[in-house]
């Protein structure tokens, strides 16, 4: 039995790890033993998050109320891991997510959306995401060593009808991905490697609506997507956890700049 797929004992800063899918990945690489750092969004979700995350793994968990957009709360985490732990090995940048306002509807025009949301959904997925790495690749380049993992999306892909801030978003942090790896590669070696994970549908508290009537069955937007999943069902979230745990493993060595999708065949699939 290998265990170049394992990440017991790697220190893993996870974003976004009061929400779904961070939740998601959070637990997993607890549960893999990992140490786990988990950035929430408010004080309260603190204790049960860190309650959670050590009745699975390794007791070790910590976590912090930050704002992935507050650099000077992105350093105290980062000033006060090193000091526990003497090093990060992986960053993972969940936080994310869309603003209503920031799409347009059938019904609406382009002029209609609200300039000031989509400045929202670029600064939660584009900023919350290079932020964190602008801090963080500091500690990489200084021990040699580290693993970004981002989050992209089907968005970046195809261009989805309504979603327009969050598309142009996630196309960002699959562009910025690339660049990244290679920055950090040519500059500071091989040890460096910075992949993202593309998701295809999932179910959660944002798309509900969108994807499920009130009765439970599928909407017209769903089953547009149905007819564009070869698997023909959605996924469910923890089925993102062992490409998470790959891309952050010794196992993808030689894998930089990858934007890897987790869609049950959406991306590559014509429809035809």
């Amino acid at each position: 039995m290998t265990d170049m797929y394992s990440i017991a004992g790697k220190v893993a800063v996870v974003s976004g790890a009061g929400g779904v899918l961070g939740g998601s990945i959070a637990r997993h690489f607890a549960a893999q033993g990992a140490k786990v750092v988990a950035l929430v969004h408010r004080e309260e979700q603190i204790a049960p998050v860190v309650d959670e995350l050590n009745s699975l793994g390794t007791e070790e968990a910590v976590a912090y109320a930050c704002n992935v957009l507050e650099r000077e709360s992105l350093e105290k985490v980062a000033a006060e891991v090193l000091e526990k732990w003497g090093r990060v090995d992986c960053l993972i940048n969940v936080a994310g997510g869309n603003v209503p306002g920031a799409n347009v509807m059938p019904d609406q025009h382009f002029h209609d959306m609200k300039i000031e949301d989509w400045d929202k959904v670029l600064d939660l997925n584009l900023n919350g995401t290079v932020y964190p790495c602008h801090v963080f690749c500091r500690i990489f380049a200084e021990q040699g060593s580290g693993c970004i993992l981002n989050i992209s999306s089907m968005a970046a892909y195809d261009a989805l009808t309504r979603v327009g801030g969050y598309t142009a978003a996630k196309t960002a942090v699959s562009g910025f991905t690339k660049w990244l790896a290679s920055e950090m590669a040519i500059k500071y070696g091989e040890k460096i490697r910075v992949n993202a994970l593309a998701p295809g549908f999932f179910i959660g508290k944002q798309n509900r609506a969108a994807l499920l009537n009130e009765d439970g069955s599928l909407t017209e937007r769903s089953l547009k997507v149905m007819n564009k999943t070869p698997m023909r069902r959605f996924g469910n979230y923890d089925e993102l956890n062992g490409a998470a745990q790959f891309l952050c493993s010794d196992a993808a060595s030689f894998v930089t700049g990858v934007i890897l999708p987790v869609d049950g065949g959406f991306s590559a699939f014509s429809g035809v």
